[in-house]
Order: structure tokens, then sequence, then C-alpha cells
């Protein structure tokens, strides 16, 4: 009876573990679909039906809700995690592609690529509080750690758009390279990196003065540099390390994110979109678009350790713990 009763709870134990796996999302823009992979055993776990074309992803701070930009539905959707259901749809306004949440986890900002227009929602209420006129072909999205600013780049303006939470209104821009796609706060918000994507550029800019600090280029060997076009930027939480997404190069660079030294260049799937850590940032993972798979990178020894395969063109991704 012992035995059994130990066997039991041996087996309850491993079971709790086992559900406290951390969990990855991802966005298949052709398959209208996120995939669940399971992060202890690295394998796919669930394929979940959403909206047409979903690509930006993001969490509730809390991690009971995550948030899907179904580009091509014009709509945001809300799924609770617990049911893995969606819950409700909140008013994007057209073609949402990538957003960002306020630190108060209520104010939405979202890029409107058609209308040239950045959306703020209220997530409670599903009010619109503030649509603001921005550049042409506005995609990337960022909120400061502080929640002061909420800033917008567009891809055919060239320019960062820079929004006063305070009052719902741009008041600054600032001019970079060609078809700028995502950016990035440093986690203190000192600084904010910009990946310019036909420019093959990241330029990197004082949050204080909004004035430009240093434009990074890459060049990888036998790659033509073409096909460098920086995309997704993710910076470790320990301020040390920057990673850039660089597109058809099929590579992720590794900069020292102080002295912006770049330290290497991993070979990862083919048209790497996006990244996102692990809780513990020992793994980061890469949505490949055209290979259709998921790359995880090794921190520590900066060497990816498997490929996952997922849906068609995998966009975005996040990581729940």
């Amino acid at each position: 009876m012992r035995i059994a009763l130990l066997a039991l709870g041996i087996g309850l134990t491993l079971a709790s573990t086992a559900s406290k796996a951390a969990t990855a999302y991802v966005s298949n823009e052709k398959d209208d679909s996120i995939s669940v992979i399971n992060l202890d055993s690295l394998e796919i776990t669930d394929t979940l039906a959403v909206g047409m074309r979903p690509r930006g992803l993001l969490l509730s701070s809390d991690h009971k809700l995550l948030y899907i930009c179904a580009s091509d539905s014009d709509r945001v959707q809300v799924m609770d995690l617990a049911s893995r259901k969606i819950v409700k749809e909140l008013p994007s306004g057209a073609d949402p592609e990538q957003f960002a949440l306020h630190p108060n986890d209520r104010w939405l900002y979202i890029s409107n690529e058609d209308d040239a227009l950045a959306t703020v929602v209220d997530t409670q209420t599903d009010e619109v509080l503030a649509q603001i006129d921005v550049g042409v072909e506005p995609e990337g999205m960022a909120v400061s750690p502080d929640g002061k600013w909420a800033v917008n780049t567009s891809e055919t303006t060239n320019m960062l758009h820079w929004i006063d939470t305070s009052t719902q209104q741009l008041v600054d821009n600032t001019l970079v390279d060609q078809r700028p796609r995502f950016v990035e706060f440093d986690p203190d918000g000192t600084r904010l990196w910009a990946s310019a994507e036909i420019g093959g550029t990241v330029t990197v800019i004082d949050v204080a003065s909004r004035q430009v600090l240093k434009t990074l280029s890459f060049q990888i060997k036998g790659v033509h540099p073409d096909k460098v076009q920086p995309v997704g930027v993710r910076l470790s939480a320990d301020g040390k390390l920057a990673f850039v997404a660089l597109g058809p190069a099929n590579h992720v660079a590794v900069l020292d994110a102080k002295t912006y030294e770049i330290l290497d260049y991993l070979l990862v799937g083919r048209r790497v979109w996006h990244m996102a850590f692990t809780p513990d940032q020992k793994r980061l993972l890469t949505t490949n678009g055209v290979s259709g798979d998921v790359s995880v990178i090794d921190v520590d020894s900066l060497k990816v350790s498997k490929s996952i395969k997922v849906g068609r063109y995998p966009w975005g991704v996040v990581v729940t713990p």
C-alpha cells in the first residue's frame, strides 16, 4: 500500500512539474493558426485556429491572456490561455500587424498598416481611446518601460513616431534607414533599437534626447548584402546582449549591447522574422517563415540546439512561464 501511495505521489509530482513547463505560442501566417510548443520536450502539443493571417503576438502581464494580430481579419483577438479559446475581439483598426501593451496592462497601441494610423484601445472596456496619424505603412510598435512613450515605425516614411502616452499625441519623429520594421527598448528604457529592413541596419537612439547614438550594419561571409534585412530585435534582461534577426540572410546577429561589437552570427532557418526568450533567458526562439520552423538558440553557448517544425510561415512568438 505504501509503495502504491509513494508511486502515486511521484506520479502526481511529475505531472505537476510537467504541467508547469514553459510554453511557446507561434503565429503561422498562412495556416491561420497558433502552434503551441512545450519547452521541456520541445515538441508541438497543440495547434489552435485563429483569425486570418495572424502576425504579432503579446501577453498580458499576468500571462493569462494572449493578444493576436489577425491582420486580414482586421481584428485583435484575445485568447484565454487556460481554455485556449478566443474570448473577445478588440476594435483594432484596419490590418493590425504589430502592437504593444502599456505597463498599465490596459492600453494597447496598434499599428494599422493600411490606414497610416496608430489605434489605442482600452483592453478592459474595449473602447478606442485614440487614433493617431503616423507615417505611411506603420508596422513596429513599442512602449517604454516607464510607460511614457509609445514608438511606432513607418515602413515607407522611414521614420519612428514618438507618441506621448499621457496625451495620446504624436510629438516627435526620428528619421532612420529604409523600411523600419521593429522597435525595442532597452530593459532600463534609456535606449531604443530600431531595425531597418531594406537599409540593412539597426539604429540605436537615446530616448531622453531622441537623437541617434549609433547605426549598426552587418556583414556575413558568403551572404550577399541585399539579403541582410534586419527585422526582429531582442535584448537580454541584464542588458548585456542584443540579438537581431536578419531575415533572408538566415542568420541572427549577436552583439554586445554596451559596446555594439558583433560577437557572432548564428545560422537559423530560412527567413528569420522574430524572437522570444524563455523565462530563464537560457534559450532564444526564432520564427523562420520560409522554412516553417522555430530555431532554438542556447544563449550561454551561442549555438543553435534544435529546429522545431511548426505551421506555414511562422511569424510571431511569445513564451509563458
